[in-house]
């Protein structure tokens, strides 16, 4: 059911009622999987080479920076920033699936191109992530800064990062990041809503259509492969992205190790090269794509789930009403 199907029992949820579903998926997701998210954000602010030869180095690996985060912060640490990112998530899910679902029955009613062809999907899905991350951008701001802080933390709360922030330094620090957000969201939402169009179809093929468990499992499959590779493809603009959002941030990062000030995205790139190496652009990329997998294919799992279960309850209503 992700994006305009005419096939589709569910062509006949209203806007409101994919906005619903999409919010609702990206609340649940979020939920389950922010510590990965923190973990990826510690690893791609971290100037030091991630490995256990450098003694300068504050995380190197998964379990070490687990344990790491676990017995300096506490267990609460994984989720810094939960309430942000879960307004976040709710807002990029009902802008993204709404945007989606428009897009590609516009296409399908005013052109020759069917809906779920794979360049359909790879252009409908980075434009709608694309207009669904100018509108969060703020909020990824937020979420950013308040999972790298350390203790003692610089915000209380996200009121007072809101306050803090607009008073030191400025409205524009809200958009931090943002070009290379945009850069790096187009492919990658346009390949995460292709690729999953493209492995479902190759699933039914291989394997015989099944019952709603069947489809639960394909759904989340899907979901998870779609992700990976879209983000294995995108990862340097993501960590761009976040070393950005963080500037002007250097006094919370004190105790990470050293700290960098860029002035744009291209000084971010060339310093990275520089201090870090090519490899600086790919830190954090494992606990990233735990968080890919997982993300994406719970977020189509769960959108597709709620999508089902509106329908179900639309047609039960409409079943009632003749009844009465």
């Amino acid at each position: 059911m992700v994006g305009y199907d005419p096939d589709s029992q569910c062509t006949s949820l209203s806007a409101v009622e994919i906005a619903a579903a999409g919010s609702a998926s990206g609340l649940v997701t979020r939920a389950l999987i922010g510590p990965f998210d923190v973990l990826k954000i510690r690893f791609q602010l971290q100037i030091e080479q991630l490995s256990s030869r450098n003694p300068q180095a504050k995380y190197y690996g998964i379990w070490q920076a687990t344990r790491q985060i676990l017995g300096e912060e506490g267990p609460k640490a994984f989720w810094k920033g939960h309430v942000p990112a879960q307004l976040l998530s709710v807002s990029f899910g009902a802008v993204q699936f709404v945007s989606f679902e428009f897009l590609t029955k516009l296409v399908h009613d005013g052109t020759s191109y069917h809906a779920r062809d794979f360049a359909v999907h790879f252009a409908c899905g980075g434009l709608s992530a694309c207009a669904a991350t100018m509108t969060v951008q703020p909020l990824d701001t937020l979420r950013t800064r308040m999972a790298a802080q350390g203790e003692p933390k610089i915000y209380r709360n996200l009121r007072h990062a809101v306050v803090n922030i607009y008073q030191t330094e400025g409205l524009l620090t809200f958009y931090k990041g943002l070009s290379p957000a945009v850069i790096a969201i187009i492919p990658y939402a346009g390949l995460q809503f292709s690729l999953y169009n493209l492995l479902t179809t190759l699933y039914e093929w291989i394997i015989p259509r099944g019952g709603s468990q069947t489809g639960n499992v394909k759904h989340f499959v899907c979901g998870s492969c779609a992700g990976v590779i879209s983000k294995t493809l995108t990862y340097p603009f993501d960590l761009f992205k976040k070393r950005l959002q963080v500037g002007g941030f250097e006094q919370a990062r004190a105790t990470f190790g050293q700290v960098r000030t860029y002035s744009g995205l291209m000084d971010c790139a060339r310093k990275i090269v520089q201090d870090e190496g090519a490899c600086g652009f790919f830190k954090g990329l494992s606990p990233s794509l735990l968080k890919a997998a997982f993300s994406t294919g719970f977020t189509f799992f769960w959108y597709e789930l709620f999508c089902r279960l509106m329908h179900t309850l639309k047609d039960m209503n409409s079943s009632k009403r003749e009844k009465d």
